[in-house]
Formats: C-alpha cells, sequence, structure tokens
C-alpha cells in the first residue's frame, strides 16, 4: 500500500500517560506524562522529529488538552473513533497500539471525526451546563413532591405543577412557618382551577418536623439552581451574539413570528432564539419545521455550530454520523443486517425528541410520513425515521439555504392504489388508454387490468 503520510505519528492516549511512536522501531516509541510540561515536550519531540500530522483516538476527556497543544503547534491533528484503530493481532500493549495507529495513519486507513469550532465548542460547553442543571432542578422538585406528601400536604392533587406561581408561592409560607390552611389557600393564582375551599382541605399537615427540615433544605437547593440557571442563560446570551457578531456578513431581515411556538419554563429566556438562530444559520427558519422547539434549536446551534454541517458532503453522511441511519452489513448481495448502530449525542436525542412531537400533531404531512412507519414497523422505529427525516431536512437548508418546503401528502399504499384505480377510470372515460401512461403501481397490477379489459371486452361480445 502507498504511503500517505510520510510524517506522520501515532499516540495512544491514556490517563495517566500517553505513548508516541514517530515509526515502527522501538526506539521511535516514546512515553510522555499529562502533565502541561510533558504534554510540550511530546510536542517538542514530535516537530524535533518533523512530524506534521499526529492521529490518536478519542479516548475519554484525556485527549483534549492534547490536542489543544498539538494544534498550537501547527501539527495537524486525526482524532478519531476507537473502533476505525482495533489491532486485528491478539498481542495488546501500549507500545503496539501507538504503533498501529502510527501504521494506519501513514497509510492513510484513518477517518478524522466531527468538531466543532472553537466559538461552537464554548457555547456547547454551557449549554451542557444548563442542561445539567436543569436536570438537577427536577430532582429538587421531585424530593420537594415526596417531603410534601409525607407532610400529607397533597398540593400535587389541588395544583398542576408545584414548582409554578401558585404551588411555590405556598410552598415558602409553608416553609417559613405558616400553618393555617385558609391563608396558605388565599395565596392561589387567578388562573388556578381549584377554588380556594379545595385548596384549603389539601394542606392540612401532619406537622412533622423532620419533613419539615428536609424540606427546607430541598427548597434551599432548588432556589440556588434557579438562580445558577438564571446566570448561565446570560453566559448563553453573550455567548451566541458574540458569535453573530463575529460573523463577515450577518442577516438583516426578521423571521415570522412564531406565537404558536410556547415558552415553558425551562426555555432559554435571555435572548429571542427565534431571532438569534435565523442570524446564526445565515437566514435559515429552521423553526418553520414542525415539532421544533427552542430547545431543539438550541442543542442544534451549540453541538454543530453555524458552518458545521459543510463538513458533511451529503445528508447521508450527516444521517450516519448521529446514528440514525441504518448500518447495512451486506454479504453475497443478501443484507446480513440493518440495524441502526448504538449511541446516542445530544442532537440525535433532541431529534427524536422533536418526532415525538411530530407523532402527536394532526394535519401534518410529517405526521403522517411517521404514521406510515408506524403502521408497518412500530411507533419506536417509526421515531428514528422520523428524526433521520429530519436531520435531512436541516442539512438540505442550512448548506443549501433554502426554506423548508413541506410536501402535502403521505400516502398509505391502499390510498394509492385507490387513487391509481380512480385515475385508470378517468382515463378510460376520456378515451386515453392507461397503459401507454404506465398509470399502475407495479407490473402484477398493470397484467392484472389488462386481463380485466379483456375479460370485458369478451363479455361484451357475448
Amino acid at each position: 500500500m502507498a504511503v500517505v503520510n510520510p510524517n506522520a505519528a501515532g499516540i495512544d492516549v491514556g490517563s495517566k500517560s500517553h505513548y508516541a511512536a514517530i515509526g515502527q522501531g522501538l526506539d521511535h516509541v516514546m512515553e510522555f506524562g499529562v502533565f502541561s510540561s510533558d504534554l510540550k515536550e511530546l510536542t517538542q519531540w514530535l516537530v524535533e522529529n518533523n512530524i506534521d500530522t499526529v492521529a490518536m483516538e478519542s479516548t475519554g476527556d484525556y485527549w483534549q488538552n492534547l490536542f489543544a497543544e498539538l494544534s498550537r503547534s501547527g501539527i495537524q491533528v486525526c482524532l478519531t473513533n476507537g473502533k476505525f484503530t482495533k489491532n486485528p493481532s491478539r498481542k495488546k500493549t501500549d507500545v503496539l497500539d501507538c504503533q498501529h495507529i502510527q501504521k494506519m495513519h501513514a497509510l492513510g486507513l484513518l477517518k478524522a471525526s466531527f468538531l466543532p469550532d472553537e466559538a461552537t465548542e464554548q457555547l456547547r460547553t454551557y449549554c451542557r451546563q444548563r442542561l445539567n442543571l436543569i436536570e438537577s432542578r427536577a430532582n429538587r422538585n421531585r424530593k420537594i413532591q415526596k417531603n410534601i406528601k409525607l407532610l400529607n400536604l397533597r398540593l400535587d392533587v389541588v395544583v398542576k405543577d408545584i414548582t409554578g406561581l401558585t404551588g411555590m408561592k405556598i410552598i415558602r409560607s409553608i416553609v417559613k412557618g405558616e400553618t393555617d390552611p385558609k391563608k396558605l389557600a388565599a395565596m392561589r393564582h387567578h388562573n388556578c382551577r381549584k377554588s380556594e375551599e379545595e385548596i384549603a382541605k389539601a394542606l392540612v399537615s401532619n406537622k412533622r418536623l423532620d419533613y419539615m427540615y428536609c424540606l427546607k433544605q430541598e427548597v434551599k437547593l432548588f432556589d440556588y439552581i434557579s438562580t445558577q440557571i438564571e446566570e448561565i442563560d446570560h453566559q448563553i446570551a453573550q455567548q451566541i451574539n458574540g458569535n453573530i457578531n463575529s460573523m463577515a456578513e450577518v442577516v438583516d431581515d426578521l423571521p415570522s413570528e412564531k406565537k404558536h411556538k410556547r415558552l415553558n419554563k425551562n426555555s432559554l429566556k435571555t435572548i429571542d432564539l427565534n431571532i438569534a438562530s435565523y442570524q446564526f444559520f445565515g437566514g435559515v427558519d429552521l423553526f418553520e419545521i414542525p415539532g421544533f422547539s427552542y430547545s431543539t434549536v438550541l442543542t442544534l446551534m451549540s453541538e454543530i455550530g453555524p458552518n458545521g454541517l459543510q463538513e458533511f458532503p451529503t445528508s447521508k453522511h450527516f444521517t450516519s454520523w448521529l446514528r440514525l441511519a441504518p448500518d447495512n452489513k451486506i454479504s453475497g448481495g443478501r443484507v446480513m443486517s440493518s440495524k441502526v448502530q448504538k449511541g446516542s449525542n445530544r442532537l440525535k436525542v433532541a431529534l427524536r425528541n422533536a418526532a415525538y412531537s411530530i407523532s402527536k400533531l394532526k394535519d401534518c404531512p410529517l405526521n403522517k410520513f411517521y404514521k406510515k412507519i408506524a403502521f408497518k414497523k412500530g411507533g419506536t422505529k417509526a421515531i428514528t425515521a422520523t428524526a433521520r427525516k429530519l436531520a435531512v431536512i436541516i442539512w438540505n437548508m442550512i448548506t443549501k439555504k433554502m426554506p423548508y418546503q413541506s410536501k402535502e401528502k403521505y400516502l398509505f399504499l391502499d390510498q394509492k392504489r385507490k387513487q391509481l384505480s380512480a385515475l385508470r377510470k378517468k382515463m378510460v372515460k376520456l378515451g386515453l388508454d392507461p397503459n401507454e401512461h404506465e398509470v399502475f403501481s407495479n407490473k402484477q397490477a398493470q397484467e392484472k387490468w389488462l386481463q380485466k379489459q379483456a375479460d370485458n371486452q369478451t363479455i361484451s361480445k357475448r
């Protein structure tokens, strides 16, 4: 095999040390530590040996500091998935691994993984931290509800959301020492469906001191996490505005208002994502896609970036990276397996959530597509198929700068046959031959129609 990268090196990334190989001899392998001085020493050793490209596995989080140090020195880094670097031989050591990576990279057999730009990485860090905080607040919400039940305060029965306006106002009054049910019920919001009398009946406590103490602790944690979420929301808004301002060309016009897109309590409220995403993706209005929420668009902005989709040559490459496309294994012309690969990144989860929302819509072409797949293969596979279709739509809209184009109809097979049958009858009445225009779903239907016409002619002659 021809050598594609003559000045290539391979690094076996580890938690406590890194093994680097610049050739296949034992004197071509060196071990380095993981401290900053060790990473600089490793980079200097590669530069002294005229190495211009390096391949390494994306092992945990250990590769990130080394990747940054090598990139700053001007060395091209090929970060690849560990499944592409497996050694077929049974022997496995750190030295053999780094030499095997070096050999494969020299022969050009390793494919680099997708990595967003630095600005998108910073936005991604903030958004992932925000999701972690939202999950932590949800845990506190469950603990608050548990302690309220143990206190025999059945607020969850009379209030839809205990962390809403009415619920939190009553809970904070209980924590401060208020025990009168009528005074607590008077704090209800005017939009609350239950009356003050019904709420007062549910707020008679058993006055357990241990549960009350735990409730106070959980409310403090809930308020603290809510404050942290507000702070990081301002940081995310600042980062998005900075990314938009750094662009060479910013779209001046504004998208249409999306009154049907509702903001929930976990939505980002420090910036108008409808306008920000429109400018972020160069005039592409992703909110026109049915089922897309604010969290879905924010996930796409933070995981891919404004120009990330340009690195995927086709929509098939993008869906394969998301692991939404079937992993076909064909041998001898027969499909051995066509399962979707395991693994879920955050964008895949967001698209699956959007597909689930589409399954609940009415009079929507994507909903009809979902029902068509669900009728054949079930709801789980229909969610995956709809999420894949959404990924294809996103790729076409952003890369080709085109608006969302909704197909009019997705028909079931029996519906198509009925429409084709009606069309053939109309053509016969107009004196046209359907056989010439090939108005048939398949060859068997054409032969069946010809046989029926011959039988009708025979009957008419009799």
